[in-house]
């Protein structure tokens, strides 16, 4: 699924046009990445939380040349699934 299929649903079920609905979406997701710039943590019940993770610098490999790679020390956006979101995925894919 891509963002243009969330759209395509969304206008379906909501009646709103397209354009409306991908102009919602992008100011929400402009919102969650300002807010992880800030080092700020989102919840949305029910869906999961975002927040930035900081990683230390450490010693890795390129897999293609297994050329040893230093990475330095970074933040990196991470998602963390609700407990409703993973009984939900869990119990559809067990089904499938």
């Amino acid at each position: 699924m891509i963002k243009q299929d969330i759209v395509d649903a969304v206008s379906t079920s909501t009646g709103l046009s397209k354009v409306e609905v991908e102009t919602v979406l992008n100011h929400a997701f402009d919102l969650i990445i300002k807010a992880l710039e800030k080092n700020d943590k989102i919840e949305l019940r029910g869906f999961g939380t975002f927040s930035v993770k900081y990683r230390l610098p450490k010693k890795a490999r390129n897999p293609k040349s297994g050329d040893p790679i230093y990475l330095p020390e970074r933040y990196v956006p991470v998602f963390k699934p609700s407990k409703k979101m993973k009984i939900n995925v869990n119990e559809k894919l067990i089904d499938y």
